[in-house]
Parts: C-alpha cells; structure tokens; sequence
C-alpha cells in the first residue's frame, strides 16, 4: 500500500506480510494513518482535513492479491476491472476541497464498490470501527462453516427444498389471486373460440374468395373480351368473310412452305410460324372455353360476398396485422391450449396445494436438524471462545451464541411453534458476552468496552480461523489496557490466526510485535519547518532497538535489549 500526502505522512510504502504484520511507532507519529489509508481503501468516508496540508489531495493505492474466483473478484469484474497478474489495483484521491474519487483495476468506480469489496476482503476490529462477525448474518455464516457437514449437508437439502416451496407457494398465488381474472379470460376465449366454429374458416380461403368476387363482379365484361379476343385469333362466326389471326398466318405458313425447299432459312421460319399457329389456335380453343364457362350467376356473388364478410369479422376481431383467416386459426389454435390450462385451475391448485403442504412438512423436519446442529456447534463455539478470552486478560468473561427463532403464524412448524423461515433456516444467531460474573449476555457490540471488544473479536476469530472466508484481519487497540503474560497470549493468538489469514496489527506492546513476521515502524522526522512521518520494514539490530523502546522508552538500555531479544527469540520459537 503507498500513501501519499496523508496526514503527517508524505510519502510512505507499506509493505504487509501475507502473515502477521506489527505495526509500531512513537505516539502521534503516525501509526493511525495507516490504518486511516486503509480504510479509504475499504471505502471509508473521505474526511478533506486528512490532506496533508498545502498538498492538493491525498492519495492512497493498494494492490491485494486474491484468486480469480474470489468473490471480491468477481465483483469488481462485473464493474468492469481487470485483474493485474492475480491482483487487483485499488486507489483512492482525496482532494482538500472534500472531492473524492476511486479506481479499481484500472476503471473509475463509485466509492460505495470498494465497500463492497471490503465486505470479502477486510475485517476490522478496532475501538471505532468494526466489522464483519458484528452483523448477526455473519455469525450464522461463519457458525454454519464452523459446524461443518452437520449443517451444511441439512442446509443444502433445506435450502433445495425452499426454492421449489417459494416456486410453489408463488405459482399457487397467482393463481388463487387472479381466479376472476382467469374465470374472465376463460369466458372471452371460449366466445372468441365459438364464434370461429360457427363460420368454419379454412386457411387460404379469403384469398380465394377474393379472387372470385373479383371475377364474378366484372363477369360481362370479362366474357366480352374473351369473345373480342377469340375472334380476332379465330373467326367471328357471323361473318365468315372476316380476316382473323389465325387465318393470317396460317396464309403466311402456305405461302413459305411452298419455297422452303429452295432456301433452308425459309424452312426454319415457315416450321416457327407453324408453332405460331399452333399456339394461336390453342389460345383461342382456351378463350372460347373461358367464355362457356364463365359463372356470372349473381346468386353466386351474393354468396361470395357473405362468406368473405364473415371472414373479415373474425380477421379483424382474432387476426394479425395482416387480418388473414391463417392468423385466425392460430389464434384459435393458442386459445384452445389456454382454454385447457385455465379449465385445469381447479385440479392444478390441488395439486399444488398438496405439494406445498408436504414441502413445509419437510422444511420443519429439516429445520428442526439445522436448529439442533447449530445450538450443539454453537455450546462448543461458546466454550472455545470463552476459554481463549481467559488468556486475554478477560479471565471471567464468558461468551454464549443465542440461536433463536421468531413466531409467525404463517412461518413452519419447529418444536412445536409456528415460526419464520427464510432461505438459510428459521434461525436467528447472535453472539453474547457477559463481561463479569452477575453480568446478564448481551450483543458483543454492546457487551464489551472498547479496549475488550478488539480482544474480544480476537478470540473470535482465532476459534473461527479457517471457517470465516475473509482473508486479512485488522485489530487496532487490540492490546489497551493489557500488559505482562496476557500481552504474550494477544501476541501468540495473533500469530495462531496468521496461519490461516493476513493479520495486520496495530500495537504499543513488544510482547504482541515480537510474534510479528514482519514489522513496520512509523516514524516521525522533523526538519525545523516541516513535520513528516516515514514507514520503515524493520529487521535484525533495527527490529531489537524498536523492542527495547517500546519496552524501556529508549533503545540503548541494555536491560531493554537483553529483554528485547529475550521476546523476540522466544516468539520465534513458540512460532
């Protein structure tokens, strides 16, 4: 993580350990910034008065390594970010005007994602700020994880089991619901269907129709042009004298048949003339059959019309845009299937009743399983937690997990109560802590002060180290008001849960920075005119004078650097 203009600190890098992270320093030096940076990270509110002052803005970027399917992975790529060699670049600029802007993985993003983000990435436990186990869903979460295969291969079944309940329950709804509705809709299809059975349309007969009115309307007209035209092809029998077409070329065949032996050009063309009476006379035979046949009986035009009236009612009331009889039979068509799932409503609601009912019998048997498996996780979380806690200086703390149900006369039947339910069961769980003895459970929010709560948290996690799937933790204040062996157990529980996540720790305590993997000291420089804050990796003879200070208040006191590597060795081998 880099860190610009932040602050007292002007420019600093901030390299963490994939382990366990000690974060040390004189007081006011700057160690707060630090964990200020990465909470703007995480989303945090941009305060402008954190502007190093006559710096334009402050800027932090942080690259976090995760796996491609990681969940913050993939939500960021849904934002449209890409990854950069298995890690996701994240800034944010804060100006001294109060502006603020956020980049992830090379895109510009509102600030709320990286809250998002930090949902999968970062828990915090600090005096002011903590997230993550403090959300009760959390706690069902991680309670469910720690459990393992006695609640999960229930919950799966349960969770199987609510989907197909929620698709039941939601169909029968609708359906009970709109009964009006659907008794109305059954009504107009069957009218819409009966009145398309009475006329008995077939499919293209509207284009035929209309051909024929077309040609009976105009009959006369029609049988005297064929005539007209079957004269002048063949003759008018009225006056045999006349000169018609046929007559013409079968003069012009006569006459090239008669020299056709001279010129073979000839020849060819007195053979297509004689295809051209040929074809004259078969044309002519035609018309005259047209001309007998034509039907120019105006009863059949009456009929043809009323048929064709009919047709166009039923187009225009079930037809397409195009108002043809073929789009009317698929009207009815479709009409028919919904007539017959409409008609089925009472048998289907039957059936879907009595399958709702036998899946909430099922939901409580297995719900009954989730809520007995739970409470027996949650006795041996609580005996964990509370035994951890009485080596954090918190020797008649004792932590309990609440799992509870709420009544609802609609929810499902667990031991013999009518409760809520939802999709991961009909348990509440909330973690509890009674301080002292005589101290009545509450909320561990509300339980601990503020210098406990981190510790704690701390406890916690270390029980639930492995199960919770958030890979790096922040404890700020974990250690106030702690000191001597306690501060030893902080330090070695704080390296336990390094094993399984990141761990950053912010610390006044070398017992807790002596089981550090790595550890950074923020030091404050000041040149007369200017004040700023550097961070520096510590390591050998520099890692032993920053214990010796923290231990004496100085580093070359030889008791203190005696001591100082007395707790780094021991760390070291505890490890």
């Amino acid at each position: 993580m880099r860190i610009r203009s932040l602050g007292v600190i002007d420019d600093a890098v901030v390299e963490l350990s994939p382990g366990f992270t000690a974060v040390t320093g004189e007081t006011g030096a700057g160690k707060t910034m630090v964990v200020t940076s990465l909470g703007l990270l995480l989303g945090g509110r941009a305060d402008p008065a954190l502007v190093r002052i006559g710096a334009k803005a402050a800027v932090v970027e942080g690259r976090v390594v995760m796996r491609p399917d990681a969940p913050a992975a993939l939500r960021a790529e849904e934002a449209g970010a890409e990854l950069d060699d298995g890690a996701l670049l994240i800034s944010r600029t804060v100006s001294a005007e109060g502006r603020s802007r956020a980049h992830v993985g090379g895109r510009s993003v509102p600030v709320g994602l990286l809250a998002e983000l930090a949902e999968d990435l970062v828990a915090v436990h600090g005096q002011t700020d903590q997230q993550g186990l403090l959300r009760p869903a959390r706690q069902r979460q991680a309670l469910d994880r720690y459990a393992g295969d006695a609640v999960s291969v229930p919950l799966e079944k349960y969770a199987a089991a609510h989907r197909r309940l929620r698709a039941v329950s939601g169909e029968l709804e609708e359906i009970t619901t709109r009964a009006r509705e659907r008794a109305q809709e059954a009504d107009l299809l069957r009218f819409g269907l009966d009145e398309i059975a009475a006329v008995e349309p077939v499919a293209g007969e509207d284009v035929e129709l209309a051909a024929e009115a077309e040609r009976l309307g105009h009959a006369e007209s029609l049988a005297s042009a064929a005539q007209s035209a079957h004269a002048a092809l063949a003759g008018n029998v009225e006056d045999p004298e006349g000169v018609d077409a046929g007559a013409l070329v079968a003069g012009a065949h006569r006459a090239l048949e008669s020299v056709r032996a001279h010129d073979p050009a000839l020849g060819a063309l007195a053979e297509r003339i004689g295809e051209l009476g040929i074809l004259l006379g078969d044309v002519a035979g035609e018309l005259a059959g047209y001309a007998d046949d034509l039907d120019a009986d105006p009863l059949r035009l009456a009929a043809v019309e009323e048929r064709r009236a009919a047709l166009t009612q039923l187009t225009r009331k079930y037809g397409d845009s195009g108002n043809t009889v073929r789009s009317v039979l698929e009207w009815a068509e479709q009409g028919s299937v919904r007539l017959l799932e409409l008609d089925g409503d009472d048998e289907r609601i039957d059936e879907l009743t009595a399958e709702r009912d036998g899946l909430r019998r099922e939901l409580s048997a297995l719900a009954q399983a989730l809520t007995d498996a739970r409470a027996e996780a949650a006795t041996l979380f609580a005996s964990a937690v509370t035994e951890e806690l009485a080596s954090l200086a918190m020797p008649h703390a004792r932590v309990t997990i609440d799992v509870r149900q709420t009544e609802d006369p609609e929810g499902v039947e667990v031991g013999g109560r009518l409760v809520a339910y939802g999709p991961s069961g009909t348990d509440e769980v909330e973690l509890l802590l009674a301080p002292h003895p005589g101290a009545q459970p509450r909320p561990i929010a509300k339980g601990a002060s503020g210098g406990e709560l981190s510790r704690v948290m701390l406890a916690v996690e270390v029980v639930f180290a492995g199960s919770d799937p958030v890979p790096t933790y922040l404890f700020d204040e974990v250690d106030a008001g702690v000191g001597g062996k306690a501060a030893i157990e902080v330090g070695r529980r704080l390296a336990k849960l390094a094993k399984s996540a990141q761990v950053v720790v912010v610390t006044h305590l070398p017992q807790v920075a002596a089981f550090a993997d790595r550890q950074l000291l923020v030091e404050k420089t000041n040149d007369g005119s200017v004040t700023r804050s550097g961070v520096t990796v510590l390591e050998g003879e520099a890692r032993i004078r920053e214990l010796s200070r923290m231990l004496a208040g100085h580093e070359d006191s030889v008791s203190a650097r005696a001591h100082a590597e007395e707790l780094l060795a021991a760390a070291q081998a505890s490890a």
